[in-house]
This record gives structure tokens, C-alpha cells and sequence, in this order.
């Protein structure tokens, strides 16, 4: 039975949340940078561990970085983590011309709508990073049936107000949980592009890879679907261009993976080892972009999980 003090904790959560929302969508889109750029610093400096979890994460990818490049990125990450957030609440008011006008893609119709016309869908693996909603309510506003794997959050009601809030987008959210692998599989047998988020391992089963020079746990789920769907892997990122509204979509080429009759467990981690890799060509063309803000690799601190576990 939940307290009372975790039920108003709860309810303050959500109702912050949902003003936030409104207010999002009260700022004229000219404004919005200045807006998100305005609440990094105080975020920042207001979340210590955070920050230096995010300077560890930023210093892998670009290990030859100053210091002081290294702290401007870092403060960057806070500003397009903000922008983010304001992003996704102000999509749902924006017209179907005013989402094209800011997307600009590089790879998409060779390398993921070609891939859809062998009728297994698409696995479209992210990092956690830039604008990647946009993408998806552009993909939508095309008629391209998109579902998202999204992480459960707590309290229950700020998950579902969150799903509502990408299905206004035309987006189908499915939660990452013991259900979610049968859904997926259900989504690609329809021809949909999946996406998934895969340079975090959150719960269920994962590899251990080496990501930005460290052996670490990347989840399996993408690998282990492509082998046993047919559907390709294709890693891409969509990144905040410039102050405004505008992004850049980058659609690397599918993931080979050819069979080599060695037991899945040893493919699953040989085409993730290749993802890895792919996931590291994109976050380095955007590192202050990252918005990594969890422990993510056995040196960090707070790290959940044993590689050992998973091996």
C-alpha cells in the first residue's frame, strides 16, 4: 500500500510535469533555446553526481578534449537535455509543415526505407541522444507506422501521461518489460520501424561488449530480435542543429550480420560488438549532445550491474 507522503511525492511528480507541459508550449519558438539554455546551468550545478557521471561519459568519447572543452560540453549536455524536454512538450502543437521544415535527413531512403521493402520492418537502434521524438513524430506525419520501446517510469501515471503524450504524435509505446518482446516482434511482423534505445542495458538480457574502450553490458534486445526476425539493425541519431528548430537525421547502414553457426549467444554478442561500435561513430559526432546521466560502465560509480552475471 502506498503512503500518503509517496502519494502527494507522486502527485507533485506528475502535476510538475504537466505544468511544465503548458508552460513549454507558452514560449514562442524563437525564445525556446534561450529558454533551455537559461535552466542548464542551475540544473547542472544543482546535480553534482549527475554532472560528473556526464563529464566521465563525455571525456570517453573524446578522450583528447581540454578541460575546458570537456566542461562546456558538459554544460552543453544539460542545455540539449532541457531542449529536449521542452521539444517533446511543444510537439504536440506544431503543424505536420512546421515538423518537416525541421528535419533533414542523411541515409533515410536507402538506408531504412529500402530496408522496409523486405516486409520484416526495421530495428532502428539510438543512443541517447539529441532529438530523436521529432524524428518520430516526422515519421508519423509521413504515415510510417513507428513503435517505441520506452523505459517504465515511476510513479505509473507519469509513464502513461508521457505514452499519451508520444501517441498524440502517432506513435505506438510499448514499455520495456516481459511483454515488450512479443510486442516488438508483433510490430515487425507489421512492417514497422522499431526503435530502440541501445547504448544503456536497463533490465532483462545483455552482452558484454566493449563500448568507448571498456568492456560493459549493452542490452541484447536489439541484436537477439534482427537475428531470430530478419529485420535489419540500423543504427541512426537525430541531432539539434544550430538554435532553432532544426535537425539532422543520420542513418548509418544496416548492421551485417551473417550466420555463422556458432551458438546465438555468441552471435547475439558479435553483431552488438558491431552496434557498439556504430553507437560510437554517432554520440563522437555529437558528444555534448549525449544525454548519458546514469552509470554505464563498471568504473562508474553506482554501476548496477555484473558483467559476470551475463557472460
Amino acid at each position: 500500500m502506498t503512503s500518503p507522503r509517496r502519494q502527494i511525492g507522486e502527485s507533485l511528480t506528475v502535476g510538475g510535469y504537466k505544468a511544465g507541459s503548458l508552460l513549454a508550449k507558452l514560449v514562442p519558438s524563437p525564445l525556446a533555446p534561450l529558454v533551455s539554455g537559461g535552466l542548464a546551468a542551475p540544473a547542472a550545478l544543482g546535480m553534482s553526481e549527475r554532472r560528473r557521471l556526464v563529464e566521465r561519459h563525455i571525456r570517453r568519447a573524446v578522450p583528447e578534449a581540454s578541460n575546458a572543452r570537456i566542461r562546456r560540453m558538459v554544460l552543453q549536455s544539460f542545455e540539449t537535455y532541457t531542449r529536449y524536454y521542452l521539444e517533446s512538450f511543444r510537439l504536440p502543437g506544431l503543424t505536420d509543415l512546421q515538423v518537416d521544415d525541421g528535419m533533414t535527413l542523411v541515409g533515410f531512403e536507402e538506408n531504412l526505407m529500402s530496408a522496409l521493402e523486405r516486409g520484416k520492418g526495421a530495428i532502428l537502434a539510438l543512443p541517447h541522444l539529441g532529438g530523436w521524438e521529432w524524428a518520430g513524430r516526422w515519421l508519423a506525419s509521413r504515415g510510417v507506422a513507428v513503435t517505441v520501446v520506452v523505459e517504465p517510469l515511476d510513479p505509473p501515471e507519469l509513464f502513461e501521461w508521457f505514452a499519451d503524450l508520444r501517441r498524440g504524435f502517432g506513435l505506438n509505446v510499448v514499455p520495456l518489460g516481459p511483454e515488450a518482446a512479443s510486442e516488438v516482434a508483433a510490430a515487425l511482423g507489421r512492417n514497422d520501424i522499431v526503435c530502440l534505445l541501445s547504448d544503456r542495458f536497463i533490465s532483462g538480457s545483455a552482452v558484454a561488449v566493449e563500448f568507448f574502450g571498456e568492456t560493459t553490458l549493452l542490452p541484447a534486445g536489439p541484436a537477439m530480435l534482427s537475428i531470430r526476425t530478419g529485420a535489419p539493425l540500423v543504427p541512426a541519431a537525430v541531432y539539434f542543429e544550430g538554435r532553432g528548430s532544426d535537425h539532422l537525421g543520420i542513418v548509418r547502414p544496416a548492421v551485417r550480420h551473417e550466420r555463422s553457426g556458432t551458438r546465438l549467444r555468441e552471435e547475439v554478442r558479435l553483431l552488438t560488438a558491431k552496434l557498439a561500435g556504430e553507437l560510437e561513430i554517432l554520440i563522437r559526432r555529437a558528444p555534448e549532445q549525449w544525454h548519458l546521466f546514469q552509470p554505464n560502465w563498471p568504473s562508474d560509480p553506482g554501476y548496477p550491474h555484473r558483467l559476470e552475471d551475463h557472460r
